[in-house]
């Protein structure tokens, strides 16, 4: 696999670090849809987000859905902690099941690959920046970015689309 974003077709052509430093292939996902989203532990948006990404998850995990979470420091510090203690927090706090992985950058030079090609499809009104935590990413069995949703649009309003993409009716 190379480096470069362009050359990507798809979110399965890349791997990430999971929370303990361990690559993963995101193709091991193919055929799922998927909810990507940059989080933080001490944002205002912490509570609802994760109690309605739990329940999206918990609803449709066993149709096919995953989440994926990216903690992220770039937003008002409000990701300070080191990957465990992160992990501890919302597999403590609020029971996650879904898989956390490793503390990225989602905006500039340092950008995380797999953060530069979703932006790179779906632009919000700032460019292709990410505006702040919790910007979700909705990605289609065939690996491709189909939309963006802003930090504060609750999770469960994306059940629709969610259920529309596992082909639920």
């Amino acid at each position: 696999m190379t480096t470069n974003t362009k050359d990507k077709k798809s979110v399965y052509d890349f791997a990430v670090k999971d929370a303990k430093g361990d690559d993963v292939d995101l193709s091991t996902y193919k055929g799922k849809v998927l909810l990507i989203v940059n989080v933080a532990s001490k944002c205002g948006l912490t509570n609802s987000n994760y109690t309605e990404l739990n329940e999206l998850y918990e609803k449709y995990k066993d149709h096919g859905l995953e989440i994926l979470a990216f903690p992220c420091n770039q937003f008002g510090e409000q990701e300070p902690e080191s990957n465990d203690k992160i992990v501890d927090f919302v597999c403590t706090r609020f029971k996650s099941e879904f898989p956390v992985f490793d503390k990225i950058e989602v905006n500039g030079e340092n950008s995380a690959p797999v953060y530069k090609w979703l932006k790179s499809g779906k632009w919000g009104i700032f460019g292709d920046d990410i505006q702040w935590n919790f910007v979700k990413f909705l990605v289609d069995k065939n690996g491709q970015a189909v939309a963006r949703y802003y930090p504060t649009t609750p999770p469960l309003s994306l059940e629709r689309d969610i259920r529309e993409l596992l082909g639920i009716s």
